[in-house]
């Protein structure tokens, strides 16, 4: 072999074996994931303008409300002014035989009334396919409402095939964390707190002097609690 081929085949065995070694300091970067990875992420609680509503079914008496009905009729009043925008809407059973459903109609009104919404109330019918079945009166609003931005119970992908790896990448399966933001979602008491925070309350004044009064003596401020241990082997007697 003369030693041009030689050189040349030292040339080529010597890129061959560099080649692989020059690969090593190349940067990779992962493309983002198709699905986040936290559920925060994934399945956001969103403020959305959605419908209010409670049924009232109609008493016995039909012109008047029994005390746990006012008590619901005052608990939607009090939402549709925090929350609501618009009219109520009141819909009433049409084809129904009871009579004391229209009597409970004008014992809504007076109830709304009375809670100072006279002036923006719809009244209207919905029929009534099943007259046997109780037909009770809708009171609805439309207003804010925190929920998250999708359904719950999607699984786009079977996690238990063996036709791919998708299951061996150690991530978070697209449904986990959405019925726990849903839960959350439905305890917000005020939706607009996930928006701003609310404004600083006034402070108690009677807490606030009585702890000034205590340093200015030099006694401790702080509030002690007393707790008092029970037996429990002596509860119930012998």
């Amino acid at each position: 072999m003369s030693n041009y081929l030689k050189k040349a085949s030292m040339t080529a065995l010597t890129a061959a074996l560099v080649l692989p070694l020059g690969a090593c300091g190349i940067n990779r970067t992962l493309p983002p994931p198709t699905t986040a990875y936290d559920y925060h992420e994934r399945h956001p609680v969103a403020l959305v303008d959605e419908g209010y509503s409670i049924d009232v079914f109609p008493s016995a008496s039909g012109r008047r409300l029994d005390p746990a009905t006012q008590g619901r009729v005052r608990e939607f009043v009090r939402r549709y002014r925090q929350l609501g925008h618009g009219q109520i809407t009141m819909l009433a059973p049409s084809g129904s035989a009871s009579a004391a459903s229209r009597g409970s109609v004008d014992a809504l009104r007076h109830a709304l009334s009375s809670n100072g919404v006279s002036g923006s109330l719809y009244v209207g019918s919905y029929p009534v396919s099943d007259p046997t079945l109780a037909s009770p009166i809708r009171l609805s609003f439309q207003g804010i409402r925190a929920k998250v931005a999708h359904r719950c119970g999607d699984w786009p992908s079977d996690l238990a095939s063996a036709s791919s790896l998708e299951g061996w990448q150690n991530s978070t399966y697209w449904n986990f964390g959405c019925a726990n933001q849903q839960t959350l979602a439905a305890q917000i008491a005020d939706p607009r707190d996930l928006a701003s925070p609310r404004g600083e309350t006034d402070s108690d004044i009677e807490m606030r002097m009585r702890a000034i009064s205590k340093v200015r003596t030099g006694v401790d401020p702080t509030t002690k609690w007393d707790i008092k241990g029970t037996n429990i082997g002596g509860v119930g007697g012998n």
